[in-house]
């Protein structure tokens, strides 16, 4: 038996056995969630379901079958790395391998601290890298999506580095001083630090951060414009503009969003939907994004958000204080920044059992949305445009009751639709 397992089998806590329990199960749940989501969706490939009959083609729901099935054995390969990577970071001593590699520099604790995370982020990404390329040049070039060049591919790696070190740095350093000298009450502290720092980036991002990715261009469309800014009238919203992004330099999927708070609000299309979409039914997306601002689903998130955080602070406030977080997770050396670590990764696995609720509260706000827009402009006009996108991105129209249930942010399809019809008639 060599040492490591000998300190894992005596140190066979009650939290390590909860962990070990609560990570396979969920392993193997997600698993059999994935096979039921490939036999639902392969069992309906030979033919388009009603109402979309008459507007997507049986040989674009056959693709959306076979393009859901790969995303669906990627997505069950990806979950068993993971799991594997999470007991290799975890109980059999990858983290405190690494700690004690950091801990022989002799750097201080701050500076110890601050690369041990980074290295441990970095690590992560490259490790996740494979699979990501896989994606991009295997899976989404297969089915025809892909337009990212290896060359943009490295460089979007290469200012993602730059963003987190930039970013992430100045954040893991203040958080980890504040655990070392604020005292008691460091978590309280440090949630102060992470809203401010999440509003900060929620703000910058549309202006400052994005643009680094993706060129973004004031609507040209001069008659498109005035419908717009007179739905943005009736709607009360203001805003710094209205962009088309360059979205077909990496795909050809097509999106719209709403992004930014305060005075930096902007509203985002992919040039890809504006190909594919009609002045009225860009008008009707645009509606519907709306309706997520003027229902305050951004602000409510966000307020969830923040109250999540700080319950997760406050109770890495007290695990911190007890020795047996760290030896049940496969630490011998406790210190602040294993416990951060440690904490970010294990709570995924105890949190697990929430996703189906968080789901429906997100598919709660997109019907929500979808009634506002239903009000604002023309249902029938955001049906048929809900219908292009569910074609152009190969998205399924027939998923897994369950599966959908437990994961889906956006309701399925049929639904989707049957209560916008119900809306138009």
């Amino acid at each position: 038996m060599t040492p490591r397992a000998g300190s894992i089998r005596k140190n066979m806590h009650s939290l390590t056995i909860a962990f070990l329990v609560l990570l396979l199960t969920g392993t193997v749940f997600r698993l059999w969630l994935a096979m039921r989501q490939k036999a639902a969706v392969t069992s309906h490939r030979a033919e388009v379901p009603k109402p979309f009959d008459e507007t997507i083609s049986l040989e674009d729901h056959r693709k959306a079958a076979d393009y859901t099935v790969s995303r669906v054995r990627t997505g069950m390969l990806s979950e068993v790395i993971d799991t594997a990577l999470l007991l290799g970071w975890t109980l059999a001593g990858g983290l405190a391998l690494l700690d004690s590699v950091w801990r022989g520099a002799a750097l201080g604790p701050l500076l110890t601290g601050v690369a041990v995370i980074v290295s441990t982020l970095i690590i992560m990404s490259v490790l996740e890298m494979p699979l990501s390329i896989y994606r991009t040049f295997g899976l989404e070039a297969r089915y025809g999506f892909n337009k990212t060049t290896p060359g943009l591919f490295v460089m979007d790696l290469l200012k993602g580095l730059v963003l987190m070190l930039l970013l992430g740095i100045p954040l893991v350093a203040v958080v980890l001083w504040l655990m070392n000298s604020a005292g008691e009450l460091w978590w309280l502290y440090t949630w102060f630090v992470w809203t401010g720092f999440t509003l900060f980036i929620t703000w910058a991002y549309p202006a400052f951060i994005a643009p680094l990715f993706n060129k973004f261009s004031k609507l040209s469309n001069v008659e498109l414009a005035q419908r717009i800014e007179a739905l943005l009238d009736r709607c009360g919203f203001r805003s710094k503009g209205i962009f088309v992004m360059d979205g077909s330099r990496r795909s050809t999927h097509g999106n719209a969003y709403f992004t930014g708070v305060g005075n930096n609000k902007r509203i985002v299309f992919f040039d890809t939907l504006m190909e594919s979409l009609g002045h009225e039914e860009i008008e009707a997306v645009l509606a519907h994004e709306l309706g997520h601002f003027r229902k305050r689903h951004v602000t409510r998130r966000l307020i969830m958000g923040f109250a999540i955080s700080l319950a997760g602070l406050a109770l890495l406030g007290w695990l911190i204080k007890q020795p047996w977080f760290f030896s049940a997770l496969g630490v011998d050396a406790a210190s602040n920044h294993i416990a951060l670590l440690l904490f970010i990764l294990v709570v995924p696995v105890f949190v697990f059992p929430l996703t189906p609720l968080m789901a429906y509260l997100s598919r709660r706000d997109e019907f929500e949305a979808d009634r506002y827009a239903a009000e604002q402009s023309n249902a029938h006009a955001l049906i048929s445009a809900l219908c292009k996108l569910y074609r152009d991105n190969a998205t399924t129209l027939t998923p897994d009751t369950l599966h959908s249930g437990f994961y889906d942010s956006h309701p399925p399809a049929t639904s989707r639709v049957a209560r916008l019809s119900e809306l138009a008639a």
